[in-house]
């Protein structure tokens, strides 16, 4: 007998303080407009360089191939959230102090209002919150000099469904619309023994707004493949592209560890020159099924190609829009760190 499956993993916390939440009066009306679908996007040449000066008239949103209206479009920076999740399993042994010094150097660059968590990961038991959100540079920089290499079975699968998870939910509410939230991390991207499949993974981020930074270390992976099965390196690329693509971020690959501080700023730099566009959905049907949607920006004034960049899609809500709530406690709660759903 095999014996009892596993229970799914759990990000686990580690307890720190949190500023008070704002209050909220007793007696007042939240209203928060649940049909606005909000896109950071990007755009760049041909040559991946960004581009900061387009104009809202010149962007056109299309779901499921339909043209939508763009309700809103701001240039302005906004706070980031956004979680660095690092790969301390054996493999990474010998980039582990190049790691840490770009995990510095990302972290380096918040602005005030920026607020990272910062997450090791090895097995599906072993998906740890070495520091969890803070605006504090020390505490955080504190944290990536705690990082150890360990051994076990990498679960990158896990690893992401859970940070993207618990990125997600932080601080979601009435501000979120004003809040970028985004993930980076950092592994030679073999997954080994995750408990959530590829598709759930997916699935699940399709249901976030958090797009995803990928810097791969596959250069130490087997390039040798069978004749159905991909090579370990190759399943990885196509692993972390996918990651990237699918939520309009971006995989890095460096040939050697004095890249990384140039992806570093690349990865912040992107961050920070980027649009954001909300748009009324045409159609009103809730019924949970995924949208597709495409982003397109005019030529510049040379006719020179710009290309936008953002994720691929969105989960439609389900069910009756509920009516808007009066608060019970004078206290906004937080959602509980580690908290995990079912696929």
């Amino acid at each position: 007998m095999l014996g009892e499956p596993p229970p799914a993993p759990v990000l686990k916390p580690k307890p720190t303080p949190t500023p008070a939440e704002e209050d909220i009066d007793e007696g007042s009306i939240v209203k928060i407009n649940t049909e606005l679908v909000t896109l950071n996007v990007r755009v760049i040449d041909r040559n991946n360089r960004p581009i900061d000066n387009v104009g809202q008239n010149e962007f056109h949103v299309f779901e499921d191939g339909v043209s939508q209206p763009i309700e809103s479009f701001t240039r302005e920076e906004v706070p980031i959230s956004y979680g660095l999740a690092v790969d301390t399993s054996g493999s990474l042994r010998s980039q582990l102090q190049a790691v840490i010094d770009a995990g510095k150097s990302i972290i380096n660059s918040n602005k005030p209002g920026d607020e990272t968590v910062l997450v090791r990961f090895i097995s599906s038991d072993k998906i740890e919150t070495v520091q969890d959100f803070t605006p504090n540079k020390d505490l955080l920089m504190d944290g990536m000099e705690s990082l150890y290499v360990e051994g076990g079975q990498t679960a990158v699968i896990d690893a992401v469904y859970l940070t993207a998870e618990h990125v997600a939910e932080y601080k979601k509410g009435a501000d979120s619309d004003r809040r970028r939230r985004a993930l980076i991390v950092i592994t030679d991207g073999e997954d080994r023994n995750s408990f959530y499949k590829e598709p759930q993974l997916f699935q699940r981020l399709r249901e976030e707004d958090v797009q995803i930074y990928v810097i791969g270390f596959i250069n130490e992976l087997d390039k040798e493949g069978g004749l159905i099965r991909k090579s370990p390196r190759d399943r990885a690329v196509t692993l972390i592209n996918k990651l990237a693509a699918e939520t309009g971020g971006r995989a890095f690959f460096p040939e050697s560890l004095s890249e990384l501080p140039q992806i570093a700023n690349e990865i912040v730099r992107d961050l920070r020159t980027q649009y954001v566009v909300a748009y009324n959905p045409t159609n009103k049907v809730r019924d949970g099924s995924f949208r597709s949607i495409r982003v397109a920006v005019d030529d510049g004034a040379s006719r020179d190609k710009r290309i936008a960049l953002t994720r691929n899609g969105r989960v439609a809500p389900k069910g009756e829009i509920g009516p808007a709530r009066t608060p019970t406690s004078r206290t906004a709660t937080k959602p509980v760190a580690g908290a995990n759903k079912s696929p």
